[in-house]
């Protein structure tokens, strides 16, 4: 059974732009899946829809066999903490520590101080941020503070990875070893979802891709 599934989906903006039309596709538990497409393809509108960010105009979303589309809003949080998410939009925290930015998720959840101390720095180890933990995020490099946003997108465990262009402003070492980190989930079992536009790293790292375009799945 699929872990993530779509079925015919469409997402229709105000003013009648169809951003995804009839998508529909299945990725399997612990595949890592590469979603590829021109800029406005459709991408981060599908990536969205995961974690019920938005929600689609038509067609069913499946997570786990669960229909996102009919959560109700408190249902939505239990959800997403299933799910590691990396967007464009980074949002850490500049008036807290790298480990803080990480074990704000696990408190925020109601983890004991103790345990969320523990799992934020194996998070951090895991991308190798352990020795940073007490600066602050500014002073990062933008590969090492895309390295802090997959630590936090991981703390909570989760069964799904999704990223959208986490490359995007890197520079091609720096995209490499995030690509590494991302293939190192998955190769203990986390299922990944990767939007991104670089062919390069879709040529040496995927083994499936889909290829939107304008919004229809091509590939």
């Amino acid at each position: 059974m699929p872990i993530i599934s779509c079925s015919r989906v469409t997402k229709r903006y105000p003013g009648g732009f169809e951003a995804l039309r009839d998508v529909s596709f299945g990725i399997e538990p612990g595949e890592m899946v590469f979603l590829t497409g021109h800029s406005g393809a459709g991408k981060t509108s599908l990536l969205k829809l995961l974690p019920a960010i938005e929600r689609a105009t038509a067609g069913t979303v499946l997570i786990n066999g669960q229909n996102v589309g009919a959560l109700r809003a408190r249902a939505v949080p239990f959800l997403r903490r299933t799910l590691g998410l990396v967007f464009q939009e980074q949002r850490l925290l500049y008036d807290r520590s790298v480990f803080e930015n990480v074990m704000l998720p696990l408190l925020v959840t109601g983890h004991a101080t103790r345990d969320a101390a523990r799992r934020a720095r194996a998070a951090l180890d895991k991308v190798g941020l352990l020795a940073r933990e007490r600066t602050n995020p500014i002073t990062l490099s933008g590969g090492e503070q895309q390295r802090l946003c997959v630590a936090r997108a991981v703390v909570n465990r989760p069964s799904i990875l999704i990223a959208d262009e986490p490359t995007a402003s890197l520079d091609a070492a720096s995209a490499v070893e995030i690509l590494e980190i991302f293939g190192a989930f998955n190769q203990v079992g986390v299922t990944v979802l990767i939007a991104t536009h670089d062919q390069s790293l879709v040529a040496r790292f995927a083994s499936r891709v889909l290829r939107l375009d304008h919004g229809r799945l091509a590939a």
